[in-house]
């Protein structure tokens, strides 16, 4: 009896993924008119250090160096509040900073995040960043 209900709730599961599937496909392929098809990456960034805090100064210093000659054509950054898991299990709690590009959907874009990342993983010595991709529709 419980395998024949496992087995229908997988059958279920197969038919309902390729129509929610094109569910998402019809969101990414549709954009209004003068709008064109970007990738919105937002990309976390950690401030707490072994010794101290990233400052203000030195996430601008940051922006100035990494991330402005690799997207001139600009970006938006705020600052927000974060927790997360950090590899010895321990719960971590700190300011953090979000950096949103909006980009065409290339090799040199994506290259260009992984290379900010990895800088500022090195810098500030953090564990990591994330980021989060999306595609969307934007216009200027």
């Amino acid at each position: 009896m419980k395998a024949s209900r496992l087995g229908f709730g997988t059958i279920a599961l197969l038919m309902l993924a390729p129509l929610l599937s094109s569910c998402t496909t019809l969101i990414h392929e549709t954009c209004a008119t003068g709008e064109q098809r970007v990738v919105n990456d937002l990309v976390y960034f950690g401030t707490a250090k072994p010794v101290d805090f990233v400052t203000p100064a030195e996430f601008d210093d940051f922006l100035r160096t990494e991330v402005t000659p690799r997207f001139p054509q600009g970006f938006t950054t705020w600052r927000a509040s974060g927790q997360w898991r950090a590899a010895d299990g321990s719960m971590v709690h700190e300011p953090t900073w979000v950096l949103s590009l909006a980009h065409p959907d290339d090799a040199a874009s994506d290259k260009a995040i992984g290379e900010i990342r990895e800088h500022y993983r090195a810098r500030f010595e953090q564990e990591s960043t994330l980021r989060v991709r999306h595609t969307a529709c934007a216009s200027f």
